[in-house]
């Protein structure tokens, strides 16, 4: 009983506590307030703080042409702090790195004008939309340039309001400065490229993107794929997209053969927009380039190589120990996913020239692959180079390697076996010194005549070289355009360095940009014409032959050809089965820019035995005869297909943000 007692007691004890514990709540609660009372004012309502003017203290708009904001601004962003953890502000602080200083600090001035408004009298004042349409008028070419909408506050219409509404202009103080801010004259416009590595994926973006940008003058196709399964995507320039035109040489460069020596990669992304936004802009020497030659830019030519290689220069990044981070940039993704060295591995038509050069009438052009080539390993990336370069009549080509300063020529084979530097020269000689110099000289430093640098043992020779006197190496793809083709391949060295950091892209860049284009105009020295019959029919695979240069080349489907030859008297002579021979003599002046025309009619005879050296067609034509590599020929000369859309390359500016990044600025991702 007594414990039952004194439990109970116990909680009647704890209850009359938690009660008293509950009276403090209720009178601090405060009571409520009757229509009638907040009738008469008897209850007290909290006051609203109303905002008022207040110092701008954001580091990015400390420059405004006025001294107080207020908050909540445009964009109902509460405080300061709201403001430099938002996107808006984050785009503000690096607008003048995306967009190479161009249209700065005029967006940055505006974009202030929204986040930080002005305010006087504690009240905000609105910019001005006729600032703000002006702006957007000379800059929007900017964002397009790098794939960036417009920002969504500095929607004209939206934050900004008309002179009758009493605005103000946020870039009064940059009047003085850019008179095209206060004229309606049309802004002197740029090309703007990013320096910037680029995946297979965005690379084949970026390269879709400029042939839609430029659909006049450009398409993309794929000659094939890669080991890995990777499209071979070429990107081409011409007024006349996808098709020969008469007379209109062709031109190709190549790059990334190597995986890598990734600098011509990047080089030829560059150049392709290059193209594409100068002729746009009305830049005459591009636009003359482009509507007198057909360009075919294959940018890698080993994708596989490269991703090996870029994700080596990734983890020796995080490696202390420097040596190991050189060597795996030297040695890791040279090869293609097949560890073929793809420069290696084209048909070695260049040991036949050496073996039959003292035969009777035998040339050093159009050699047959010999069957024997098939037997062995034939990497897709060479067989889809190789049926490319017999498809199209190419008159001249580089490709683009890294590892050294130069620019080497053919023979990259030396006529000695046994002699690994052996002066090697082709019947071309002197069109290949021209070819090769041409390249050097425009290069700041190729042909500098000092040796302590990156190519300054080609110092005496002004930056160029012989392949074979350099090293030598049989399968190389010079001296196969040369000997299977009418095509002229150098090969140019573009640093030592073969994997440079993307700072040095720019430099790269500007020392190459001249070169490149001064190589491409060279397609037209020397002389081009048609050879035809006395009905006026084109004659196809007529050879066209130089006094002194056993070397020829053929006509094309429509009878046309070209000749790159040094200046000078020369000899030409057009022949062809069952035609006589046609003999024609010229003289290129020196300074002559520009291809001579030089045509020729051929008449139909009955041909003795042996008066014709021809080209054993039927044997020329045998390509995979065996059909070993069919699978390779299937994905040739195609559309390429649709890469998985990656983000832009600025989007990294912005990853910190998390959930919070400015995806308004994506344009078709």
């Amino acid at each position: 009983m007594n414990i039952g007692y004194k439990r109970t007691k116990m909680n009647s004890l704890v209850l009359v506590i938690l009660l008293f514990s509950l009276v403090p709540i209720v009178w601090c609660y405060p009571a409520r307030c009757e229509e009638e009372d907040a009738l008469l004012g008897r209850c007290n309502v909290p006051v609203a703080v109303k905002p008022i003017c207040t110092d701008i203290v954001l580091g990015y708009c400390d420059d405004m042409p006025y001294t107080k904001t207020m908050y909540p601004n445009l964009l109902d962003n509460k405080n300061r702090e709201a403001v430099e953890t938002g996107p808006e502000y984050v785009l503000l602080s690096v607008l003048h790195t995306l967009l190479k200083g161009e249209c700065t600090p005029d967006l940055r001035m505006l974009g202030c004008s929204i986040i930080a408004p002005r305010c006087e009298m504690n009240k905000i004042l609105k910019p001005c939309r006729s600032s703000c349409e002006m702006l957007k008028k000379n800059c929007m070419h900017a964002f397009e340039n790098i794939e960036m909408a417009w920002p969504y506050f500095l929607d004209c219409d939206r934050f900004f309001v008309g002179e009758e509404e009493g605005c103000y202009d946020p870039l009064e103080s940059l009047r003085g400065r850019h008179e095209f801010m206060v004229d309606n004259s049309a802004p002197e416009l740029s090309t703007i490229i990013q320096f910037t590595y680029h995946s297979h994926s965005q690379m084949t973006n970026i390269l879709k993107k400029t042939a839609e940008k430029c659909s006049d003058i450009s398409r993309t196709y794929s000659i094939g794929r890669s080991f890995e399964g990777k499209d071979l995507i070429v990107i081409e320039f011409s007024n006349n997209p996808g098709q020969h035109e008469l007379l209109e040489p062709e031109v190709k460069y190549v790059g990334n053969m190597h995986g890598n020596e990734v600098l011509g990669r990047e080089l030829l992304i560059y150049l392709a927009q290059y193209l594409c936004s100068e002729y746009l802009l009305g830049n005459q020497r591009i636009q003359t380039l482009i509507n007198t030659t057909r360009i075919h830019l294959l940018a890698s030519m080993n994708p596989d190589g490269y991703d090996l290689a870029a994700s080596e220069i990734g983890a020796s990044d995080e490696q202390e120990d420097a040596e190991a981070a050189r060597y795996n940039e030297r040695t890791s993704g040279r090869a293609n996913g097949q560890n073929i060295d793809l420069n290696r591995n084209f048909p070695d038509l260049t040991s036949i020239v050496y073996q039959r050069r003292r035969n009777k009438g035998f040339r050093t052009d159009h050699i047959p692959i010999p069957d024997s080539y098939w037997f062995g390993k034939v990497a897709p990336e060479t067989y889809a180079v190789m049926k490319w370069i017999r498809s199209i009549p190419f008159v001249l080509s580089a490709s683009l390697h890294g590892g050294d300063l130069v620019v080497s020529y053919p023979y990259d084979f030396s006529r000695h076996p046994e002699k690994e530097k052996m002066f090697s020269p082709t019947p071309d000689e002197q069109v290949f010194k021209l070819l090769a110099k041409s390249y050097a000289d425009q290069h700041p430093v190729m042909p500098d005549q000092s040796h302590d640098r990156c190519g300054g043992e080609f110092a005496n020779t002004n930056g160029i070289v012989n392949g074979a006197l350099w090293y030598s190496f049989a399968g190389g793809m010079s001296d196969f355009n040369y000997l299977h083709t009418n095509c002229f391949e150098i090969t140019v060295e573009l640093g030592c360095d073969k994997f440079p950091g993307e700072s040095e892209l720019y430099t790269g860049w500007q020392e190459n940009k001249e070169a490149l284009l001064t190589y491409m105009e060279m397609v037209h020295r020397g002389i081009k014409g048609i050879v035809r019959d006395e009905s006026g029919k084109a004659i196809k695979g007529a050879r066209i032959s130089v006094r002194g240069i056993r070397h020829d080349v053929t006509t094309a489907e429509g009878g046309d050809y070209w000749r790159i030859l040094p200046s000078g008297l020369h000899i030409i002579t057009a022949s062809a089965e069952g035609y006589s021979k046609v003999m024609k003599k010229i003289n290129l002046p020196s300074r002559l820019m520009k291809a001579g025309s030089v045509d020729f009619v051929l008449s139909s005879v009955v041909e003795e035995p042996d008066l014709f050296v021809s080209i054993p067609q039927d044997t020329y034509d045998r390509f995979d005869p065996y059909n070993k590599f069919d699978e390779y020929g299937r994905s040739g000369n195609r559309e390429p297909e649709e890469e998985t859309q990656e983000k832009p390359w600025w989007w990294s500016y912005f990853a910190f943000l998390g959930n919070n990044q400015p995806t308004w600025l994506l344009r078709r991702y």
